[in-house]
């Protein structure tokens, strides 16, 4: 082999699923670049994710908790280990491409948030209906990372990072295995966050449920991934067994009412999309409190826009921060 790159290329060749999606078929990138040959490009993929700024702030946006105090409630970063942990787990049982799987599942939450879902639905309020946190992830790669520039990724990483939710579908079966990694990983560490929490136990489960799934944390999410890679090998498909997919859609269901919409869980929702709200419109006025990255994009994406990027990046400590430096009155001293 003239090259570590080539090994890798016809290592997967020689034994990746005829399903997979080999390296050497990508559509590639939207910008020139110079070949590494030391990495395919979806290991490059994963390492410039790694090594983004909106990556690391992940450590500090909410998953369901906003600013939860203790040490052990999952943020955006968590779950997103715990979504990569998930999904290769599923693509190498089923001999599909790992690279490109791990590159999408790191990349999928970019564009969340602060304060998680709240925070979604104070920009699809203050900013666009048509604001969702996958579009954002898409447009963090593509328009805004690494001072602007992007970060050039593959075409298949940026369509399982847009496709990883809601009704579309990814291109690539690896694409589609970070959809069911992404519910599989967010049920399950929920119900450990909200029995750390107090708002729920296990035993506040329906029984069926737990007969079927699991007792534990670890027992359920073991279910819910075998019954994916039991149903899905050998075929052109990514799905989860009947039985096992019911009793998952119930489970989420349930836990929409008892923790997702729980007046507990939720408390400061209100104030943190009342914050936001204010963060936006106090923004759209003076724009040119904004970071340079913002402001140079106004020219060719409106102001709003570019506030709503900016908000978008933040965490849940800066927005709450940049609250308290613009509209909280500081103790006079001299």
């Amino acid at each position: 082999m003239s090259s570590v790159c080539e090994m890798f290329l016809e290592r997967e060749k020689n034994t990746l699923s005829p399903y997979a999606f080999l390296t050497a078929n990508t559509k590639g990138r939207d910008k020139d670049y110079v070949p590494c040959d030391m990495r395919t490009e979806f290991q490059r993929d994963r390492d410039r994710i790694i090594h983004s700024q909106s990556f690391r702030r992940l450590m500090n946006k909410t998953q369901v908790f906003l600013a939860p105090a203790g040490d052990h409630y999952r943020t955006r970063l968590t779950h997103t280990l715990e979504v990569s942990q998930i999904a290769r787990i599923i693509a190498r049982a089923l001999r599909l491409n790992e690279d490109l799987t791990e590159a999408a599942a790191l990349g999928h939450d970019l564009g969340h948030t602060p304060f998680g879902h709240s925070g979604e639905t104070a920009m699809q309020e203050f900013f666009s209906k048509d604001f969702t946190h996958y579009k954002q992830s898409l447009r963090v790669v593509e328009k805004l990372e690494n001072d602007g520039n992007g970060l050039n990724l593959t075409w298949e990483v940026r369509d399982a990072i847009v496709n990883h939710t809601g009704s579309c579908m990814a291109s690539t079966l690896e694409g589609v295995v970070i959809k069911y990694a992404d519910r599989i990983a967010y049920i399950n560490h929920d119900i450990d966050d909200a029995c750390r929490a107090g708002i729920l136990s296990t035993e506040d489960i329906p029984r069926d449920l737990r007969e079927l799934l699991g007792e534990t944390h670890s027992k359920r999410i073991n279910t819910m991934v075998s019954a994916v890679i039991q149903a899905s090998t050998d075929r052109n498909e990514i799905r989860m067994s009947d039985e096992v997919q019911d009793a998952t859609d119930r489970l989420r269901a349930f836990m929409f009412d008892a923790v997702y919409t729980n007046p507990v869980a939720k408390a400061q929702d209100g104030r943190a999309k009342e914050m936001l709200g204010q963060l936006f419109s106090h923004f759209v006025k003076h724009p040119e409190q904004m970071p340079e990255l913002y402001r140079r994009r106004m020219e060719f994406d409106g102001v709003a826009r570019c506030v709503c990027d900016f908000i978008s990046g933040m965490t849940d400590r800066y927005a709450i921060e940049t609250y308290k430096e613009l509209f909280i009155p500081k103790v006079w001293s001299n």
